[in-house]
């Protein structure tokens, strides 16, 4: 890429040295030690780093080009502007052609349930028999039946996620649904990417630590509706205490649908019932009543169907093969997932106040008469402090014996996240504390009977746990299977 081609495209505040430019850019780089020759440099402003301190180890390994925010003592050109966050959406959707105006793209963002939303909304797509690419906490998949590939965050940095779409339209692949995180949109990550549709799944407590109050953190995700166009199509969740927030933050002339069971909408559940086989409701679409049957349980699954309906309903899908579709599907890894059998064992990703509260709620409803309901759980370190008591309270409230354990401590001490956990709860002594996660889960077998259910939340599909010092493989799905299974 030439360097007018930048300088045409985006917002400056200068140019410093570009007369001495002669390289093509050949990569975009914000890592010093992954900077290659002729790449440009980003001098990301980030919580923990600076980019700019590391302008000097980029120019050494090969950069031509910096852009940064305030002008540095280099040899190579500088572009200086306000916002390098911006700079670097704005250029790698630049180098990659901007290829999110060639796709199909559907953003769904919220506090739960976005992963669970996106596969099923991938599952409709193919169903119609057209191709849809996901990307996501799990990672990036061309296809339902394909594996996952790089998941080092929800939403990958811009240069990433622009190359990723651009991979996508050269396999000729139209459609593409996505988990857009509250990180990625204040952090620019997605700007001057063309969303098709936008999905609300709901807005609750979680990464307080960041947004500081939950109205940065709707702000966020608000952002992700009022970039939407004419034309485009945005999807709410009628019965979150937001959606009125939301609704108000979509421009004129966008399509708006709803879903939801307590508020009217477009889409909507009756007579929701739960039993081991799994969540039947009837679902009223526009007027027009069906009936289903799901596999997946609990009240969350049947919000999440519902989200995935009202997509299809937007995209002009056949909404009885829909149904079909979803009334097939068993869920997602690590999301309500039964491991083990007599007693159940379910693991989930639960990790906010709203996500342990649907979770023990959903596992009570399928716990057998007499059955007890055990929840094993902790909390992440160097994230918001203020939830922990509430899930300490709320595990208290919904199941008969809890044990309380390490998350990711990372490099908090896990027995202060603990006490901070224990604050929340009014009968202390009659809660089992064990820091270690494993003992945790060995210590839930110890008292488990054949008609219990055991909730094991916090970590689902993660393989690994991550200390003050390293991270170390750990699967909760490994660990109650070898515990409980001998396997």
């Amino acid at each position: 890429m030439r360097l007018r081609t930048i300088i045409d495209n985006i917002n400056y505040v200068d140019l410093i040295g570009i007369e001495r430019f002669y390289s093509e850019i050949e990569g975009i780089s914000y890592n010093s030690k992954k900077t290659q020759p002729d790449d440009v440099f980003i001098c990301l402003t980030g919580e923990h780093v600076d980019g700019h301190e590391y302008a000097e180890e980029a120019v050494s390994n090969g950069a031509c080009l910096c852009v940064v925010e305030r002008i540095l003592n280099l040899d190579i050109p500088q572009i200086v502007v306000s916002n390098t966050q911006e700079a670097l959406a704005q250029i790698s959707d630049i180098f990659y052609s901007s290829p999110s105006k060639k796709l199909n793209l559907i953003g769904v963002t919220g506090t739960n349930g976005k992963t669970t939303v996106t596969h099923l909304i991938q599952k409709l797509f193919e169903a119609e028999d057209k191709k849809c690419a996901l990307i996501g906490t799990l990672g990036n998949k061309m296809f339902s039946g394909d594996d996952y590939h790089d998941a080092k965050h929800t939403t990958p940095q811009a240069p990433e996620l622009q190359r990723l779409f651009y991979d996508i339209v050269e396999k000729s692949i139209p459609n593409v649904v996505m988990e857009v995180s509250s990180h990625a949109l204040a952090q620019h990550r997605v700007d001057f990417t063309e969303f098709n549709g936008a999905v609300l799944t709901n807005l609750t407590q979680d990464h307080l630590d960041f947004h500081i109050t939950m109205q940065n953190y709707f702000k966020a995700k608000a952002k992700l509706f009022e970039d939407l166009c004419s034309e485009d199509f945005a999807v709410i969740n009628a019965d979150d205490e937001y959606a009125s927030k939301f609704l108000q933050a979509i421009s004129p002339g966008v399509k708006v649908y709803t879903y939801g069971i307590n508020m009217p909408a477009d889409v909507r559940a009756y007579n929701v019932k739960f039993d081991e086989s799994g969540a039947s409701f009837t679902c009223d679409i526009q007027g027009k009543k069906y009936d289903v049957k799901l596999v997946m349980n609990g009240m969350f699954s049947v919000y999440n169907v519902l989200a995935a309906l009202t997509v299809a309903l937007a995209q002009g899908f056949n909404i009885e093969n829909s149904i079909k579709t979803l009334e097939t599907i068993k869920g997602v890894a690590g999301r309500f997932e039964v491991v083990v059998n007599k007693p159940t064992v379910i693991v989930d990703y639960a990790h906010t106040p709203d996500g342990l509260e649907n979770v023990l709620k959903a596992a009570r409803e399928i716990t057998p008469e007499g059955g007890k309901l055990i929840c094993v759980f902790g909390c992440g370190g160097d994230r918001d402090a203020t939830k922990r008591p509430k899930m300490g309270a709320i595990a208290e409230e919904l199941a008969d014996k809890i044990i309380v354990t390490s998350d990711n401590p990372r490099s908090e001490d896990p027995q202060q996240i603990i006490t901070d956990i224990l604050a929340g709860l009014k009968r202390v002594n009659a809660v089992v504390v064990e820091p270690d996660r494993e003992l945790a889960i060995k210590e839930a077998f110890k008292i488990a009977n054949v008609n219990d259910v055991v909730v094991v939340a916090g970590k689902g599909h993660e393989d690994y746990q991550i200390l003050a010092d390293k991270t170390i493989h750990f699967d909760d799905r490994e660990k109650v299977r070898e515990i409980f299974e001998g396997v």
